[in-house]
């Protein structure tokens, strides 16, 4: 079954699905600054643009150009900011 989410305003929008390994989402990132939360770990993967992101318990905001991931514990929170749109794959563990 596929999911369609919407955020802040519709400003990030996804698909989500299931994979082999578990659920995962697709999607898109307007240009702005946006504040997650997770239940589950999470490994974001840039698909293409780049993100800026402010992990937990970091204090430097570190780029993510496409081909690149980082990842967020369960339980925690973290920003993003961009000035393009960016595309992503999240895959949840």
């Amino acid at each position: 079954m596929i999911t369609e989410n919407q955020y802040f305003d519709g400003n990030v929008k996804s698909l989500g699905f299931q994979t082999a390994e578990g659920k995962a989402t697709v999607g898109i990132i307007n240009p702005g600054e946006y504040e997650f939360g997770t239940s589950q770990k999470e490994i974001m993967n840039v698909i293409e643009g780049q993100l800026s992101a402010l992990l937990p318990n970091e204090n430097d905001w570190k780029i993510y150009k496409a081909g690149c991931s980082f990842e967020v514990k369960a339980n925690a929170s973290f920003k993003v900011k961009t000035d393009i749109q960016t595309a992503y794959l999240c895959v949840y563990k």
